[in-house]
């Protein structure tokens, strides 16, 4: 009997265990209503108490899932058991001496992201956090779900193992396991293939112009140069859940699965298309960093309330990095693209001005309230920790590079993650997470720490890029600087976004104006840039704006072009040091690159 089969046969013998039995069905699929029916055998106590999670781990905000549960019904054999709501989230069912109870409840599936429940007439998907209550002390005990669909047309997918002899029913071992597989049910394509002796499953759900061979080989390249970084696959099964929408973009990463959701049209198109294949890396990087490499603050879960900490820049935006590096050294893409992809993430990160007021530790920490609670100001006060992570990566790993003639680079810092915490399953904290760093660059970087992680210090990309003859430039178009962002909705062109300290924000021209002429000329979102080409910094302009319905004019005075896009390349008669930096880092000399 090999691993996997004994596994797997110990996984049906604990499920026939099982005191907890979800029943998930979907008689109406066009109501977007899930039919739940929970058995719970031999619960010791006579209160029950459930809890909905609030929040699904790696998507860092409190969703309130129970917003969605209805029809909420308790029962033992045919008597109606007495219940009552405790919080939001918290419900307690009387069950006195019964041996087994019986919960009826459904849930409204409306939205389709990678986070949340959705249910039509063609297909169905659920995340184990949004349709399933967390019994206390009990998150321990196995789980069995039965999937009844709507026609036996539908098929199931999903990560979970399935119990022999028990039609559509698959085994959880605990509560954890249960929120971090997600399932997709409905007649989607499904394909198989094997990587390093593992089975994998990509599912399809919707319309497009993929092409499924192209994917499944480039899959493989991926996940072969990932494996070959940790030393190994941590699973025995993995799989791949994709949806495909319109002008859609996602992913949720899982232990041995991941949600995907992209743009159904978005595969012939080669820029969207390495788009894609990054966030496919990025998810499946998630294997090892967050899902089992863990911070302290998620090494268990409190599903009832945020859960905190400062290393989410390295969690994400170090995964960021590597979305970026995986598909260049599987030869999904060349060292063109891979720099060119690394000038974008440069551009947004340098053209953020919120990275002058939120730190790095900061934005990690205050993920909860304010990354996935964008308003008018954030560009102003905030700094993504993907973002700002994937620059710090980049810096640590040519640091780490130049200081040992790349000999060592940050893929031992991965690796020394994994074996130190990862494998274990052990949270770490941000010292712990340093010293790794600094034991694999050998040295001390208390004040690289204290500038770019824990401060507000300027990048300096040209220190870290100048043993590889590279340089970053500034690149201007000859439009003055007027610093708002304009976007057309309902006919009218409203001012969404207003830079401060920008010419627009020192006259009081707001977010939620609705721009109007300039110098008495009408002015759309399509001929602001022209327009204001036909100025110079330092010259007055006169900016008509409805605010709250009232007219008003500004006297703005432009500022001089700033940099709208910053770019790598190589510096002047590179030495040969700086050649050879070069070729060791990327596999190619630094003449390619032109």
């Amino acid at each position: 009997m090999n691993k996997a089969t004994a596994n797997q046969t110990e996984s049906q013998t604990q499920a026939v265990k099982s005191c907890i039995h979800y029943l998930v069905a979907m008689p109406q699929p066009e109501t977007h209503l899930f039919e739940v029916t929970l058995h719970i055998f031999n619960y010791p106590l006579s209160v029950i108490n459930l809890k909905m999670p609030v929040w699904t781990p790696g998507s860092y905000l409190v969703r309130e899932y129970a917003k969605n549960l209805q029809d909420f019904a308790a029962f033992a054999e045919t008597k109606t058991l007495s219940w009552r709501k405790i919080s939001k989230n918290h419900w307690q069912v009387e069950k006195g001496d019964a041996a087994e109870v019986i919960l009826h409840y459904r849930v409204y599936a409306n939205e389709l992201s990678v986070r949340t429940n959705h249910l039509d007439t063609t297909h169905g998907y659920f995340n184990g956090a949004g349709l399933f209550f967390r019994i206390p002390s009990w998150e321990a005990q196995s789980i069995n779900i039965t999937v009844v669909p709507p026609n036996s047309n539908w098929q199931v997918t999903t990560g979970l193992p399935q119990l022999q002899g028990e039609k559509n029913t698959f085994f959880a071992k605990d509560f954890d396991t249960l929120v971090d597989t997600p399932f997709e049910i409905g007649n989607h394509e499904i394909f198989n293939f094997e990587v390093l002796g593992k089975h994998h499953e990509l599912a399809i759900w919707g319309e497009g112009n993929h092409q499924p061979e192209k994917l499944i080989n480039d899959f493989k390249k991926i996940i072969a140069v990932e494996a070959e970084m940790f030393g190994g696959l941590p699973y025995e099964k993995y799989v791949f859940i994709l949806h495909l929408l319109y002008q859609a973009y996602g992913g949720l990463e899982h232990k041995n699965s991941c949600s995907l959701i992209y743009h159904r049209f978005g595969f012939r198109n080669q820029d969207k298309y390495e788009r894609f294949i990054q966030l496919v890396a990025h998810e499946f990087f998630h294997l090892w960093n967050v899902k089992r490499i863990r911070p302290q603050g998620l090494e268990k879960f409190d599903y009832d309330q945020e859960n905190y900490t400062d290393s989410l820049w390295f969690c994400e935006g170090t995964t960021s990095y590597y979305d970026l590096v995986i598909p260049f050294r599987a030869g999904i893409y060349g060292v063109k693209s891979f720099l060119n992809h690394l000038n974008q993430e440069i551009t947004k990160y340098l053209t953020t001005p919120g990275r002058k007021v939120q730190n790095l530790s900061e934005s990690s920490f205050d993920a909860w309230i304010k990354l996935y609670r964008q308003d008018t100001n954030s560009g102003n006060s905030q700094m993504s920790y993907y973002l700002k992570g994937e620059m710090i990566s980049l810096l640590l790993d040519l640091l780490i590079r130049s200081h040992h003639r790349n000999q060592r680079s940050f893929d031992d810092v991965m690796v020394k993650m994994w074996e130190n915490f990862g494998q274990a399953e052990i949270g770490y904290t941000g010292q712990q997470l340093q010293a790794i760093i600094e034991s694999v660059a050998n040295l001390d970087l208390s004040s690289f720490f204290k500038s770019y992680v824990y401060g507000l210090d300027d990048l300096q990309f040209n220190q870290y890029l100048q043993p590889f003859g590279l340089q970053l430039v500034e690149e201007y178009n000859q439009t003055p600087y007027l610093g708002v962002k304009i976007k057309t909705e309902h006919g009218k062109e409203i001012i969404k976004f207003v830079e401060m300290g920008s010419p627009a924000q020192k006259v009081g021209i707001d977010p939620g104006d609705e721009l109007l002429a300039i110098n008495g000329m009408r002015v759309g979102v399509n001929q602001l840039n022209e327009r204001l080409q036909d100025y110079q910094g330092g010259d007055v302009i006169e900016i008509a704006v409805f605010h709250q319905d009232q007219l008003r004019l500004h006297s703005v005075t432009l500022a001089p072009p700033i940099p709208t896009k910053y770019k790598l390349q190589s510096v002047a008669n590179p030495d040969q040091n700086q050649q050879e930096n070069f070729l060791a880092w990327l596999g190619v000399p630094l003449s390619a690159i032109h």
